[in-house]
């Protein structure tokens, strides 16, 4: 079994989502007593947050790609970076650090691809939604990513860093997130990609009629895979 490192804290609250279900997903795979090797280096949530609100993406990177050289220094064989937006940097880790970075986008569009879709909504942080290292991936795989309007993308962002990254999970804030994916559904949308990892927190299948793509749940998948491959 590779030892895979995972980059958290960006928020705990999913990285601890990470760990669970990395270590469930190993042990359903191979049975008790086994369980993920993994390193987790977490950072303090404002440090990302005070540079995620400058957009100084060269500073993240910075930091990011030191705290994967210490997990290949420690022995890592693969980077998992524990938060969608952080993959705006994923190429340039991968470079920098000479270890395969598991790529989110690259493993949420082979599941849409499997389940047969082409229009799918996306929903995340700012960054994700608007920028092009999401989309164009999935494009890529002729899937193409609708957003939400500009007041919906305004509060899906603004939710995530104030409520959903802070463990604040509030039905109101999931109201907006179901009337959003809809009104997304209405004008073509046939799934959902919940693309930030903590909105797979508040929102379930079970709430949704479309098929929603759990990018935290996918990613995982996606490093067990790598870790029990050859």
């Amino acid at each position: 079994m590779k030892l895979l490192g995972l980059i958290g804290g960006t928020s705990w609250v999913s990285t601890g989502e990470y760990y669970r279900l990395l270590n469930e997903g190993v042990n359903r795979r191979l049975g008790d007593p086994q369980f993920a090797r993994c390193l987790i280096f977490s950072f303090n949530y404002a440090d990302i947050l005070a540079l995620n609100a400058k957009q100084d993406w060269d500073a993240i990177f910075e930091l990011v790609a030191a705290a994967c050289l210490h997990h290949r220094d420690a022995g890592a064989e693969g980077i998992v970076l524990c938060a969608n937006t952080m993959h705006l940097i994923a190429d340039r880790v991968q470079e920098r650090v000479g270890l395969p970075v598991i790529h989110i986008a690259d493993a949420t569009a082979e599941a849409i691809r499997r389940a047969g879709l082409t229009t799918v909504a996306l929903l995340g942080t700012r960054f994700t939604m608007e920028k092009e290292f999401f989309r164009e991936r999935l494009a890529s795989r002729g899937i193409e990513a609708v957003i939400p309007e500009e007041a919906d993308r305004e509060f899906i962002h603004t939710t995530i860093f104030g409520e959903l990254g802070t463990g604040n999970f509030l039905p109101a804030t999931k109201a907006r997130y179901l009337s959003i994916i809809d009104d997304l559904a209405a004008k073509g949308a046939e799934g959902a990609i919940l693309g930030c990892t903590e909105i797979p927190m508040l929102i379930k299948q079970s709430d949704c009629a479309i098929p929603l793509f759990d990018t935290t749940a996918i990613h995982v998948d996606a490093a067990i895979e790598f870790a029990l491959g050859e």
